[in-house]
């Protein structure tokens, strides 16, 4: 699994976290076992790599620690 940390939250659902390959984005229907509301800017999680519509995004994704 892929690490990042959470760069930005939107409060229409969605995020995105810095990885080293970039920005990637990911929408709250792709949380395991975290609710949207409990993540926090600096958060470190790890997710997988999925196509979303728009291009790659997160999926899976869950807190580390």
């Amino acid at each position: 699994m892929a690490q990042g940390t959470i760069k930005k939250l939107a409060e229409k659902g969605f995020g995105f976290i810095a990885s080293d390959r970039g920005d990637v984005f990911f929408h709250m229907s792709c949380l395991d076992n975290t609710r949207f509301e409990d993540l926090q800017v600096g958060q470190k999680v790890e997710y997988e790599i999925g196509q979303g519509p728009k291009g790659p995004r997160a999926e899976n994704v869950r807190v580390v620690g």
